[in-house]
């Protein structure tokens, strides 16, 4: 039997009815007008996946089955699974229904919860056992819980995302048993580096051979709530075989892809050309601006302002305004871009970075001219709006306070750390005043490997609502600005390009860099991987890379270094803005990592270490 299948990602806000709907009733109608016969939507559609706490009411439930009803009057001769929260006797689960012509055959309740990283559904749902089912007397009599559906002789079950994950408790291994001949995967699977390729592998394609199916995986779209980027995958997979995948972190706020599968003759199924890419440059540029546009048009903000300091940081955050603008207008087309972004008199896309994106270059007299001219020169090319100006006399005027109220003059000798945070923290009053003004988001332009070791001013450089680089180390930074000029064509990160990252807080006879404050980033990034990905003690991440270096005792320093600043800055990550998840891990608490504000600072862990 020869049917057409599809799946349908789309782009969701929590509990925005008149979007959520619209853009479920959008792929409902265009599935219908080409012929498919069961249509894939994501996870919790309906509401959204984010919607946090507010799943533990009692009303959002119930308002989701009525958009349910009303969405089911538009499935005539289709099949659809739409996703919801169900509240069962006090309990909130998560629910895909499927809905045949109009009528619903019932719903599957998601067996398996992610508890780890980001995930916190235990917090929410209850997961459902496996093999059982329930009548809901208070919705309309429908079955709920462990299915199998039947549609045209095309048996099928459902994988509810971490359902597809969960080797040992997989529901596919019992839907098997039950002769499917078909997987729907709905989905709210957040983005990260690299990760599309292990869900292809390990979910998709493993699911289609193990389970001797058609497997299809929709997943949720853009950045739904403000923290989590979704990418929008929609795979196609038969008997361990991909047949379709569409290109993922699309714009658009609904996205198709079909597929014409013959369930008797895997030879007879359409196989599409697989044109996804895959490049980490890519994928990264495309999740930030993505999540950077929908951050803008859901806030209904008017822009972004960043405070640039010729660094690489400031710069990438300001390149990827940039790159938002040209993406978004080319696939969406300038005048639908325009309306979402409410820019209403422009007329091309350097007038719009300069209405969405302000620059200001706010120097001391510890700044370099290097700095300055780069920061002018990438603001220009970019096509940004910038300013510039000097904070060196607020920056006087608050130390002379300092001074006459210790009846003492500052020194670097003494006084090192205060005197480069009252500069960052001179910056902040007025860049905020300037966001203010423009009606627009402040951008904070910290990267992880700073969260890391708070190698950052509090209430300076953090100042912002949003800190999109935040979850991204320094080595992808500085490998991503590379790329950028030579790939995308951004020829004014040449001069950032070749600086060597500073803070340029010290007096210029100090020549201070970021590496001789620290330590060496790669070194970093490998001691961020031990400790924080993988959870080991000083001692285990000694072992672990003591055969890359030669100077033992100065990778000890660099470990334990590493260790008492992470312990003593986490009240600093506590405070930072709202970043995106962009990697395998975070240490923004609210997305990662969670650590204690107060601890023994690793002490009898790190004096294992000095016994070595």
């Amino acid at each position: 039997m020869n049917i057409r299948i599809a799946g349908a990602t789309v782009n969701q806000t929590p509990f925005d009815w008149n979007n959520n709907v619209t853009n479920i009733l959008s792929a409902i109608e265009e599935a219908k007008k080409q012929h498919v016969k069961i249509l894939c939507l994501p996870e919790l559609c309906i509401t959204g996946y984010g919607c946090e706490d507010v799943f533990l009411s009692q009303w959002l439930s119930a308002r989701a089955f009525e958009e349910l009803i009303k969405i089911a009057e538009y499935c005539e001769n289709i099949t659809v699974n739409i996703g919801l929260p169900i509240r069962i006797d006090g309990l909130t689960y998560n629910g895909s229904c499927v809905v045949s012509n109009k009528k619903i055959l019932g719903i599957t309740l998601k067996q398996n919860l992610p508890r780890e990283g980001v995930h916190y559904e235990p917090r929410w749902f209850t997961p459902w056992p496996a093999g059982k089912t329930i009548t809901l007397n208070q919705y309309e009599g429908i079955t709920a819980g462990d299915l199998i559906y039947e549609i045209e002789g095309i048996r099928f079950g459902i994988e509810i995302c971490e359902d597809g994950w969960s080797r040992e408790k997989r529901p596919g291994y019992s839907f098997k048993e039950r002769g499917v001949h078909l997987i729907l995967n709905p989905s709210a699977s957040h983005f990260a580096l690299g990760k599309s390729l292990n869900r292809e592998q390990e979910v998709v394609l493993d699911g289609s051979r193990l389970f001797s199916c058609v497997y299809v995986f929709c997943n949720l779209l853009g950045n739904e709530a403000g923290r989590m980027i979704y990418d929008g995958d929609i795979l196609v997979a038969q008997h361990g075989k991909m047949l379709a995948q569409n290109n993922r972190l699309s714009f658009k706020p609904v996205d198709m892809l079909m597929c014409d599968v013959d369930f008797d003759n895997e030879s007879n199924s359409q196989q599409q050309p697989l044109t996804d890419s895959k490049d980490p440059n890519e994928e990264l540029t495309k999740a930030v601006t993505l999540g950077l546009f929908d951050y803008l048009r859901k806030s209904k903000s008017k822009g972004y302002v960043i405070s640039l300091s010729g660094g690489a940081d400031s710069a990438t955050c300001a390149t990827m305004v940039a790159e938002m603008v040209k993406r978004a207008s080319n696939e969406l087309g300038w005048e639908t871009f325009c309306k979402q972004v409410g820019l209403t008199t422009v007329t091309d896309q350097k007038q719009a970075v300069r209405n969405l994106l302000t620059c200001a270059y706010q120097s001391t007299s510890n700044s370099s001219s290097v700095t300055r001219d780069a920061a002018s020169v990438l603001a220009e090319s970019l096509g940004a709006t910038f300013f510039e100006w000097r904070i060196q006399d607020e920056v006087d005027s608050y130390s002379a306070k300092i001074e006459r109220a210790l009846n003492r003059k500052l020194s670097w000798t003494t006084d090192d750390i205060a005197l480069q945070n009252i500069q960052a923290r001179s910056r902040s009053p007025v860049i905020w005043m300037l966001a203010n003004i423009k009606q627009s988001i402040l951008i904070t332009t910290s990267n992880r490997s700073e969260g890391d070791v708070g190698y950052s001013t509090m209430d300076g450089d953090t100042s912002g609502s949003l800190a999109p680089i935040s979850g991204i180390s320094k080595p992808t930074i500085l490998n991503w600005l590379k790329w950028a000029e030579n790939e995308l064509g951004y020829t004014g990160l040449h001069t950032i390009n070749q600086l060597k990252p500073t803070a340029e807080l010290r007096p210029s006879e100090k020549h201070q860099t970021d590496e001789d404050d620290l330590m060496p980033y790669i070194l970093m990034a490998q001691i961020e991987h031990h400790a924080i990905l993988h959870r080991k003690s000083p001692v285990e991440v000694f072992l672990a890379l003591q055969d890359e270096y030669d100077d033992r005792e100065q990778l000890k320093t660099n470990i334990k270094k590493f260790f008492r600043l992470w312990a003593i800055n986490q009240w600093k990550r506590e405070r930072y803005a709202p970043s995106f998840h962009l990697d395998h891990l975070n240490v923004d608490p609210r997305t990662w990592c969670r650590f204690p504000i107060l601890s023994s600072g690793f002490t009898t862990e790190l004096e294992a270490l000095d016994r070595l």
